[in-house]
């Protein structure tokens, strides 16, 4: 048996109890209520679709049945348009529309014949693009009243006179234009990309007739039927991607002359100022090298490359350019290479890159520049990574203003000046206030300050945590206790975990980022753990990158890091201790029940990778390699040959029409424990994806909950 030493555990508690005299009967937390619990009113309101004009500095927000538009000095209300007034114009709408584009003048919105330009000033309409049915990827040239879109595979665009201008019609169907490409990894979310002049859409195309097809089954159909995808496994062909750029006057596609392998990566498109030039980040097939490089918009030739990034681990490319409004020359390029997201000056003729602020904590999100220039505003952690703040970077004096003054989980907004930002946030003790802010000034106007909403139900108590890995890392974590707490009692434990990159699950925000569902299991005497371990976001590139090659075992090292401080306290019961996760979280909970078989008693696996070999090519070779070439990393972290190791109780679950994680992973683990003679569970949700959403999601954490109370003895 394998001896595990554990560092001394330095542990820092911040806790904040809601545990308090019953004078009078508290409501009882239902599970359906906490799974529901955002339809349901159980989470802090919020301020409704809150955005800025894009031309004045006003706001708009929604209520239920209209829009009302302030102006940013002292909140003063300017304009509301109410439901009945929006159907003076557009008699098509029986709701309040979702609003994609505002002035002090239009509201821009998909409506049911297309994107219409409503006057909410005079109640009516100033145009509608019409669009077919079926169009999706919608793309809108707000300036010039123009959109382009998808229909399956192909590429359109629309105008005020014709609703259906082909731009490229694929007769091959393994050619996809216009959609996000490459598993909406690098920073990818979107194909159509409007040229800031309009006389150009530039677009994703992808080939994947070399990708292997794979069978998902539908059951709605009598008899059941095939839905084939495409699904580039690690090890195996992959998609090849391209830019095409279609020139409007000259109704004529060209594509860029990118240089490298046809199954490089290719990602964050950005259109130069002047719509002369587009800019790409490429990226090899094994993700270790990275070029910057800028290319002709007319003919398609590569000018210049800009930057090139190598590491021995990875490189991943995840924001585009950002050009400076003043200089057409300077454009912000963000990059990991110090050790976190930071903000680099590119000049874009030459390639310098100049470091512009002196920061130990990554850029979490992008803000832009204000139009005059003058400042690059962005979202960051800042020291403490489970907050999310805005700042705001003087690009002349190289100076950084905090412009969230309180600690917490910030979400920012800047207004057409740059002069105020709107500010809306929580953190472990506050619900949620949103404020207007006046920048030079720090002048904060309230528009509100949300109500807990669980007042009357009982209280559990929650403490965030500090722990340490092995090799030093802070690691944070958040302890949920159960209501009418007794120290001298020995209670049961969850260890709810995700544990891999892109995610983060304990935050400064409302509750430490719990789910309501935890509380309602913290009801049933139940304590619920969760730890952030090495490779989960938002901490920098070596706490992340400690993962590669060897997926989950330095995630659970840390996972047994909170094992160790939770049997140090008193009062959990060290002989009943639970886990389970979710889809990364999900090959978290299989490993620690095959690797630590002698600390769990219950696990249950959703949507589990089983064996990095059957995941897709661009996240899985990021962190693993190919197969071929870490033969011995695919073959510690898979979970095939360990099912003997299991000694506790497991349940696995999948969507049978799952498309991230193929159900391929679970059927392959059943077959081994069949063949190996092990008693494990399995249930399948029908129809469902790699998420089980809606009123089904009661359903699942019935099962999911029931499971662990029932076992977990």
């Amino acid at each position: 048996m394998k001896k595990f030493y554990f560092l001394a555990l330095t542990v820092f508690v911040f806790n904040v109890s809601f545990s308090q005299t019953n004078f009078f009967k508290k409501d009882t937390l239902t599970l359906s209520d906490a799974v529901l619990g955002y339809y349901k009113g159980l989470y802090p309101k919020q301020v409704k679709r809150l955005a800025w004009l894009s031309d004045v500095d006003k706001y708009f927000y929604a209520t239920d049945t209209s829009y009302i538009v302030k102006k940013a000095k002292k909140c003063k209300k300017d304009v509301e348009i109410t439901l009945s007034e929006f159907k003076k114009g557009d008699t098509s709408l029986n709701r309040i529309p979702y609003v994609e584009h505002a002035t002090d003048k239009l509201f821009v919105y998909r409506g049911a014949e297309g994107v219409t330009w409503y006057d909410y000033r005079k109640n009516e309409i100033v145009t509608t693009v019409k669009l077919p049915s079926e169009a999706t990827n919608v793309a809108i040239d707000f300036d010039r009243k123009q959109v382009a879109y998808t229909i399956d595979n192909n590429l359109y665009m629309a105008t005020i006179t014709d609703s259906k201008v082909a731009v490229v019609e694929n007769t091959d169907e393994n050619i996809v234009s216009g959609q996000a490409i490459h598993r909406y990894e690098f920073g990818i979310t979107k194909g159509i990309f409007w040229s800031p002049d309009g006389t150009k859409l530039a677009f994703y195309q992808k080939d994947e007739t070399d990708v292997a097809d794979y069978p998902l089954l539908d059951i709605t159909t009598t008899p059941g039927s095939l839905n084939s995808i495409k699904y580039p496994m690690a090890g195996q062909k992959s998609e090849y991607g391209r830019v095409g750029v279609y020139d409007l006057a000259k109704n004529k596609v060209i594509y860029l002359n990118t240089k490298g392998a046809k199954d490089d990566y290719v990602t964050n498109l950005t259109w130069g100022p002047k719509s002369e030039r587009l800019y790409i980040f490429q990226l090899n097939r094994g993700q270790d090298d990275m070029h910057l490089n800028s290319f002709d918009a007319s003919s398609g030739n590569q000018l210049k490359n800009l930057v090139h990034e190598t590491h021995e681990k990875w490189v991943e490319p995840e924001y585009p350019l950002y050009f400076n409004p003043s200089n057409e020359k300077e454009a912000i390029y963000l990059t990991e290479k110090k050790g976190y997201m930071t903000p680099y000056l590119l000049n874009i003729e030459t390639g310098e890159l100049t470091d512009l602020v002196n920061i130990s904590f990554p850029v979490t999100e992008v803000l832009g520049f204000t139009k005059d220039g003058k400042y690059f505003d962005f979202m960051a952690t800042g020291t403490d990574g489970r907050n999310n703040l805005g700042y705001r970077l003087e690009m002349a004096s190289k100076t950084l203003k905090l412009l969230s003054t309180s600690a917490g989980t910030h979400s920012v907004q800047i207004s057409a000046s740059g002069d105020y930002a709107s500010d809306a946030y929580s953190d472990f003790k506050t619900p949620g206030i949103t404020e207007i802010v006046k920048i030079d000034k720090d002048e904060r106007a309230n528009i509100l300050t949300a109500e807990n909403p669980l007042e009357n139900y009982e209280k559990v108590s929650t403490s965030m945590i500090t722990l340490k890995s092995e090799d030093g890392f802070n690691l944070y974590g958040r302890l949920i206790l159960p209501p009418n707490f007794d120290k001298e009692k020995k209670y049961p434990v969850l260890i709810y975990v995700y544990g891999g990159p892109h995610a983060q699950l304990v935050t400064n925000s409302w509750l430490g980022g719990a789910s309501l569902w935890m509380h309602w299991l913290a009801n049933q005497d139940y304590i619920v753990f969760t730890l952030d371990g090495r490779g989960s976001a938002n901490r920098g590139f070596a706490f992340e990158n400690v993962i590669h090659r060897k997926l989950g075992e330095n995630e659970m090292k840390d996972q047994l890091v909170g094992v160790e401080y939770l049997k140090k306290l008193a009062y959990v019961d060290s002989t009943r201790m639970a886990v389970h996760g979710w889809s990364f979280g999900g090959f978290m909970t299989t490993s620690l029940m095959l690797n630590y078989p002698d600390v769990f008693t219950t696990g249950v696996a959703g949507g589990p990778v089983m064996d990095w070999k059957w995941y897709e090519v661009m996240y899985g070779e990021r962190y693993m390699d190919m197969p071929e070439e870490n033969p011995d990393g695919y073959k510690q972290t898979s979970t095939i040959d360990k099912v003997t190791n299991l000694k506790g109780k497991l349940m696995t679950i999948h969507g049978t029409i799952d498309d991230v994680v193929v159900m391929q992973h679970n059927l392959a683990f059943l077959q081994a424990c069949v063949s190996n003679g092990v008693q494990v569970d399995f249930f399948a949700y029908p129809m469902h994806p790699h998420n089980v959403r809606g009123k089904d999601r009661v359903h699942l954490m019935e099962k999911v909950l029931n499971y662990i109370i029932e076992n977990n003895q």
